[in-house]
């Protein structure tokens, strides 16, 4: 490979953030609130059918 390219593909990969792939939250998850309603015991809330499945199936 041609060190140009292979400095434009480090390049690339590199900025202007680095990786290819981001998470981002759908939620606002700004405060301690956002946060409990996210996560549990809130979340639990949210899928109260989820107990009625046998441990690890979907």
């Amino acid at each position: 490979m041609d060190e140009q390219l292979k400095q434009s593909a480090l390049d690339f990969h590199e900025f202007p953030v680095p990786g290819k792939i981001q998470v981002v939250p759908t939620k606002p998850l700004a405060t301690q609130r956002d946060l409990a309603l996210a996560y549990s015991p809130g979340v639990s809330s949210a899928l109260p059918g989820d107990r009625k499945r046998p441990a690890g199936r979907l």
